[in-house]
């Protein structure tokens, strides 16, 4: 995998990683690309503009008005060159930074005024990297189409153990190269998405619903469309935007949401069901409000249609792809599951601890009939990505 010809902005903040910078530009170059370097006034404190000169081949820009460059527009010279920028290494506060749209440096401000690729390497405490500010931050760029390097865990310079250290220059360059050659493997797939919770009315003002949030698979979607597919987005009763490029049918009870797939399911490639779908529901919605008798109420509850399994036992079906919310032992409900829905792939992720429904961050373990893939604890959208990529491969493999 190379970087032949490839426009590589590196800008390098405030850390003490910074170190790493030098090897990262000569590894970049090593792969092909042309690389020119943007530093911010804290970088300066822990390694010279001049040695960055000096392996990347080109001056190094430093300031947001610079009278030496064209037309004194340094930052849109930068801006219109540059087909990725690498930020590494990432620190908080350039991390904030960018997650709101501040632009008051020249690093900040050519990130808003480019189109290239976004690759954030975060570098910080381990603390710090797991404050929620920092989280919320680090999602946010990441829903916005940057793509997260990282961090590593292992010794700090501050002489903690943890998350926060900067991936390794090798490593950087190994994930933009693999992008480069992999960016949208499934241009001409059309995939259809469940997301979000179903609700199912007990009467006109209550319902028995769960706690999802629909981030995850609203995550899914953005990442099919950012591989190239083609995306019918199903959504249960979620209060979140829809992704760029995405088509969305709103549905509220299970029943609802399975009509909406098999409208669209027989043209699609790919179906992937990150829907937490009640499996009850009352039998019989009451049509006034239910009042309070002082007596214990008893409820029949009958099951809901299996919207997985329906899609994964149809005589002419798409890759197929189940999410699992578990408890417990979560490798063997997911192999099991695998099979009994008719699934091709089981992502599944433990609920009711520190990660799961209506949480920013989330931890899989994808199963297919022969592997097994551990990804997280990391925000919904890397672990979309990295899930996409999964998806993309296996489809790949099963076409040959």
């Amino acid at each position: 995998m190379t970087l032949t010809g490839r426009r590589i902005l590196l800008g390098i903040s405030g850390g003490i990683a910074a170190y790493k910078s030098p090897e990262l530009v000569r590894r970049l170059r090593d792969a092909g690309a042309e690389v020119r370097v943007v530093m911010t006034a804290g970088a300066e404190a822990f390694i010279t503009p001049l040695t960055l000169q000096a392996v990347s081949g080109h001056r190094v820009r430093t300031h947001l008005l610079d009278p030496e460059a064209e037309a004194g527009m340094g930052h849109i010279e930068l801006a219109r060159w540059a087909e990725d920028i690498v930020i590494a290494p990432a620190t908080a506060q350039v991390v904030a930074k960018l997650a709101h749209g501040f632009a008051d440096d020249l690093l900040s401000t050519l990130v808003l005024a480019s189109q290239a690729r976004l690759w954030v390497a975060p570098a910080m405490n381990r603390l710090m990297w797991d404050a929620e500010p920092v989280r919320a931050n680090v999602d946010q760029l990441v829903r916005g189409g940057a793509r997260l390097l990282g961090p590593d865990r292992g010794e700090q310079a501050c002489g903690e153990h943890g998350a926060g250290r900067m991936q390794e220059p090798d490593v950087i360059v190994s994930a933009m190269a693999g992008a480069s050659e992999r960016s949208r493997p499934l241009v001409g797939k059309r995939f259809v998405v469940t997301a979000g919770p179903t609700h199912e009315p007990l009467d006109p003002v209550r319902f028995l619903g769960n706690r999802s949030s629909g981030r995850m698979g609203f995550a899914v979607a953005r990442m099919l469309v950012e591989a190239g597919a083609t995306v019918d987005l199903v959504a249960g009763p979620v209060n979140l935007p829809t992704p760029p490029g995405v088509q969305r049918v709103d549905v509220v009870t299970a029943r609802e949401m399975l009509e909406a797939v098999n409208r669209c399911i027989d043209a699609a490639d790919g179906f992937v069901a990150v829907a937490a779908v009640a499996d009850y529901r009352p039998e019989h919605e009451a049509t006034d409000k239910l009042k309070k008798s002082g007596e214990p109420v008893t409820m029949h509850l009958v099951e809901n249609p299996d919207i997985l399994a329906t899609v994964g036992h149809r005589q002419t079906r798409p890759f197929v792809v189940g999410f699992a919310a578990e408890t417990r032992d979560l490798e063997t409900s997911a192999r099991s599951k695998l099979s009994a829905k008719g699934a091709d792939l089981i992502a599944a992720n433990r609920v009711g601890h520190e990660l799961g429904f209506d949480r920013e961050d989330n931890a899989l373990e994808v199963f297919s009939a022969h592997r097994h893939w551990s990804l997280g604890p990391r925000s919904k959208c890397q672990l979309a990505r990295e899930l996409v990529d999964i998806i993309a491969g296996e489809m790949k493999a099963r076409e040959r």
